[in-house]
């Protein structure tokens, strides 16, 4: 890796999930929109609230809360779907408000403890501090891949 690479800036989207503050690649990120109640699939695994129309293509809504083993997600005038896209998959994360865009260098983000761990991958890529708030930056491809117990 060259040192350009390493201290290059990256964008993070600030948003919460309950009382906590999560992010995510700003560069995987497509759209935000206000929540639109999605029609649930049968079968699905519970975090997955079902799907909507964004534009003509069925786009499935994910609670990011329940997701990630926090109390579901409750739709107010706040929440808001983020759409994200990464290796080709695009889905709505539920969350419960977009709070910032903030920029930080690579130095400033920590590795995380090994105790968010399920199949040897950690579901937050780094945490850093930020005007005493802790933010954690999820891994995207973790965060969307299903389960090996919920996937057919």
């Amino acid at each position: 890796m060259s040192t350009t690479e390493t201290t290059k800036q990256r964008e993070l989207l600030t948003f919460k999930l309950r009382d906590q503050e999560y992010a995510l690649d700003i560069m995987t990120v497509r759209e935000i929109r206000g929540w639109t109640r999605a029609t649930p699939m049968p079968l699905a695994p519970s975090f997955m609230r079902g799907v909507i129309n964004l534009r003509g293509t069925v786009l499935p809504i994910m609670d990011l809360a329940e997701r990630l083993g926090l109390p579901k997600c409750d739709q107010d005038d706040r929440s808001v779907i983020v759409v994200v896209q990464n290796e080709g998959s695009t889905i709505g994360l539920l969350v419960d408000a977009v709070s910032d865009i903030v920029t930080l260098d690579p130095k400033d983000m920590q590795t995380p403890p090994d105790t968010a761990t399920r199949n040897g991958r950690n579901v937050i890529a780094a945490i850093t501090l930020l005007d005493n708030r802790m933010i954690r930056v999820l891994d995207l491809l973790y965060v969307i891949a299903l389960p090996e117990s919920d996937a057919a």
